[in-house]
């Protein structure tokens, strides 16, 4: 009989969810494509209008009327793999006895019920936004929930996980590579709070096509890393199927995009990763791994903070990847260059929290 060790077979688990969470996306992508042109699940027109009211000339430039016949919500593909691989192998571990596919089950209490609930939350309630987006009357473009009422959203799903931290599960330490735990006590309610909102400020990194899958699929690898290291195999397991979904999003998504991740995926990943963070005990990392969403939501803040205050720009449009396509960069170089940075950050991400 064959012998491998038990580390072998956790291996082999992550591995494997992940790979079914590609095929399984892979399979779900032509209906999910049928179902989003069906009911033409787009914006009727380009953006005309900046986070501070302003225009967006050198957006137009590059994002002409062309785009407005790709839907959105194509983040479905995401959230609903999850949810399709994670409780076929727990139901099918209630009705068999074969080892090995009671070891793919990777649903437990201890590990993935946050996750999954934080998942699947953020993304009904991004999913709603698209939809008001798409067939809403409001006063943005498409109607849909404004920045301010989605960043309330955000902060309540983000305090519901603070108090099951602190309260239920009994966190109140913050981790510091190479140094130790720290005693935060109920410093760790707000914080989680703000990391939740400061992660889906990086959101805005969703403007070109493929570039925010290929960023979240780089710092989910990672995450999968750091669980696997640390012996949280069911986290590993889920950051692999998520990683798998994104995978095929991206085969999918190379340019022309098939459809936009939209609110639902950028709600549900921005909102589980800031869950998977706080339970690898990796917070301080995750600026780090997810260097990209800092520079993206950064560069949004301080344009606003010197056209405020200043007068004028620091680039010439934001998100910062906007400002290297109005440089005269192609998308797909702007895109693949990201792409390297944040696999480079988040292989130095992983080894920073390792060390520690």
């Amino acid at each position: 009989m064959l012998y491998l060790p038990e580390a072998a077979i956790d291996v082999i688990k992550i591995f494997t969810l992940g790979s079914i969470g590609f095929v399984v996306a892979f399979l779900l992508t032509p209906f999910l494509t049928r179902f989003l042109y069906k009911y033409k699940l787009w914006r009727k027109e380009v953006r005309q209008k900046a986070i501070d009211g302003g225009e967006v000339t050198v957006f137009q430039k590059f994002h002409t009327a062309g785009e407005t016949n790709i839907p959105r919500a194509g983040g479905l593909l995401i959230w609903v793999t999850v949810l399709i691989v994670i409780l076929f192998f727990f139901i099918l571990s209630k009705f068999t006895d074969i080892w090995w596919l009671n070891k793919l089950n990777f649903l437990s209490r201890s590990q993935t019920w946050l996750p999954l609930f934080a998942l699947i939350a953020a993304s009904l309630l991004g999913l709603v936004d698209d939809v008001l987006q798409v067939f809403g009357k409001g006063k943005y473009i498409g109607g849909g929930l404004s920045l301010k009422k989605r960043l309330m959203l955000v902060a309540l799903i983000g305090l519901v996980g603070a108090l099951w931290f602190y309260f239920k599960l009994d966190w109140h330490t913050l981790h510091i590579p190479g140094m130790g735990d720290l005693e935060i006590d109920g410093w760790y309610i707000p914080l989680f709070v703000i990391v939740m909102m400061a992660v889906y400020s990086g959101g805005v990194i969703d403007g070109l096509d493929g570039l925010a899958g290929g960023a979240f699929a780089a710092i989910f690898a990672a995450f999968a890393g750091i669980s696997l290291f640390l012996g949280q195999i069911d986290i590993a397991s889920f950051c692999a199927v998520i990683l798998g979904a994104l995978f095929a999003f991206l085969w999918f998504n190379i340019p022309p995009a098939r459809f936009y991740m939209g609110e639902t995926g950028m709600m549900g990943l921005c909102a589980v990763l800031t869950v998977v963070a706080f339970m690898t005990n990796s917070v301080l990392v995750l600026p780090v791994i997810g260097l990209l969403l800092v520079i993206e939501s950064g560069s949004v803040i301080l344009q606003l903070l010197s056209k405020k205050f200043r007068h004028k720009k620091i680039w010439l449009s934001t998100p910062i990847h906007q400002h290297f396509e109005a440089k005269g960069w192609p998308h797909y170089q702007v895109t693949m260059r990201f792409w390297i940075i944040g696999a480079l950050m988040a292989i130095i991400g992983l080894m920073i929290r390792l060390l520690g």
